[in-house]
């Protein structure tokens, strides 16, 4: 069998991706040449980019595209770029996150950010975002990740002269380097042990490794997950989250709470059920206890934040990121035990989550316009204020906690605990059980506090034209997905490899 070293390039396969880096690149250069007043034209250029982006995933939908593939005797052995179900529905989200995130952010770039850096780094991050899921050899998913990762860094660091910024952006990069060297000491070492870096080759080849290569493949799989797990924030590797997203601006918090945590995730299930299935009595039940151990921290924790405390409602916002993100682990773990078709929960809970999250940040980001420091007490009364911003942030507290009109976060939560059970994980859904009622206090405790008599004289919050926008859509969506959570199932069930 003789071997093809030349690839041909399906160019539409690869245009998601490939069109936000390029508009990246347009509006880098053009800011050099924009004045002042007209800086506001990048900000709707960087999101015609992503709407652009998001159209090109039409084409696609039949979930049959592949591309960079090596063939022998012309015969396809394995692929590096493949645009299948779960790949369309993960870069939905990333480049639809990434698209209100920029909506959030128009008005910081024209008060306090400066505009070409902010677009070029969010577009860039956004494009590493979505090649990643379309990754189908080790080499591309990690230059998927750091590009994704890079310019995360940068953004977070971007309030020039705050010292917590500069202190998140330092503590992000320092973590994230540190799983960065950690996954690719991992990956050197699965490539030593088998001889190939594609994932459907390694799944092959890592159930016969030779005797003496049998260590060098173990140390290789578990360095690899270590590595994943730092960048999903499961405990005890989660030490960055709350720090970050303080210092880091509103909108870049909300993207890393969504699209961050999509790639993180995105990469660790391709690792584990599509590369390293001969290891899962290994990793299923790591990814259990990390799992159980994820949830209740984060839980524990967003329980404990004190609502007079400078900025505690980002604060708890990041803590239940991390709780949300042991729910997110369940389904992987579970496909360990049972089946592969247990990744669909997962998918359809980050659909949930990216859409509630980001409509929760963009009703905290109006607010921080009167409340810089963001207190839950900031919030008391906001019914009487904004009527409008207190029901979307009720709507969307209720969805995370899973209750009723929130049918969605219901639906989402039944269908992980589903995995858990049909696993045979009982203990674990039973963790999850007792997690989910501890989330229902501080939740709870939030919404109500919404709707009580307000302390002073009602001051109405007076909401941009964009971040008015992005809580519409993401409330639409919410309600949408609530009066049909079919829809949200089916894509879950068709984004399965």
């Amino acid at each position: 069998m003789t071997s093809s070293l030349v690839q041909s390039v399906d160019w539409l396969t690869i245009a998601p991706p490939t069109l936000t880096a390029v508009v990246a690149l347009v509006v880098l250069v053009v800011d050099l040449f924009v004045p002042e007043e007209r800086k506001r034209l990048l900000g709707w250029t960087a999101i015609a980019g992503l709407v652009a982006a998001l159209a090109l995933l039409v084409p696609l939908r039949a979930g049959d595209h592949s591309t960079f593939c090596l063939t022998a005797d012309t015969q396809v052995v394995a692929c590096s770029y493949t645009a299948d179900h779960f790949t369309l529905v993960i870069q939905l989200l990333v480049l639809g996150g990434a698209l209100l995130t920029a909506l959030l952010s128009l008005t910081e770039t024209r008060e306090k950010l400066p505009a070409g850096e902010f677009w070029f780094l969010l577009l860039s991050s956004a494009a590493g975002a979505a090649l990643l899921p379309a990754s189908r050899d080790l080499a591309t998913l990690v230059v998927a990740l750091e590009v994704a990762s890079l310019p995360a860094f940068a953004l977070v660091g971007l309030k020039r002269g705050d010292r917590m910024s500069g202190e998140a952006a330092l503590k992000f990069f320092l973590s994230s380097v540190t799983a960065t060297a950690v996954t690719l000491l991992g990956v050197s070492f699965v490539y030593a042990a088998t001889g190939t870096l594609h994932l459907t080759e390694l799944a092959q080849r890592l159930d016969d490794v030779p005797g003496q290569l049998q260590t060098l493949a173990e140390a290789g799989v578990a360095l690899t997950l270590v590595g994943f797990a730092f960048k999903t924030a499961a405990v005890p590797f989660h030490f960055w989250v709350p720090d970050t997203y303080v210092g880091a601006p509103l909108p870049v918090a909300a993207y890393l709470s969504v699209v961050g945590k999509a790639v993180g995730f995105t990469g660790l299930i391709l690792v584990t059920v599509v590369a390293f299935p001969s290891y899962a009595d290994v990793w299923g039940p790591a990814l259990a206890a990390l799992a159980a151990l994820t949830m209740t921290v984060g839980n524990v924790a967003a329980l404990r934040q004190l609502s007079t405390r400078a900025w505690s409602a980002v604060r708890l916002l990041a803590w239940s990121s991390v709780a949300q993100a042991g729910y997110l682990l369940v389904p992987i773990a579970a496909a360990a035990y049972s089946s592969d078709d247990q990744i669909g929960a997962t998918v359809a809970y980050a659909l949930m989550y990216a859409v509630v999250n980001l409509g929760a940040f963009a009703v905290v980001a109006l607010v921080a316009r009167r409340h810089p420091e963001n207190r839950i007490a900031d919030y008391r009364g906001l019914y009487a204020a904004s009527p409008a911003a207190a029901l979307a942030l009720g709507f969307f507290l209720l969805n995370l906690a899973g209750l009723p009109p929130g049918i969605i976060g219901l639906f989402a939560k039944v269908t992980v605990f589903s995995a858990a059970v049909d696993a045979g994980l009982g203990w674990l859904a039973v963790i999850m059980g007792v997690n989910v009622v501890i989330a229902l206090y501080y939740y709870l405790r939030w919404t109500a506090l919404l709707f009580r008599t307000p302390e002073g004289a009602p001051v109405s919050h007076r909401a941009p034209a964009p971040i008015t926008l992005a809580i519409v859509l993401t409330a639409a969506a919410g309600v949408v997905l609530s009066g049909y959570p079919q829809l949200a199932l089916r894509f879950a069930a068709q984004s399965l490899f």
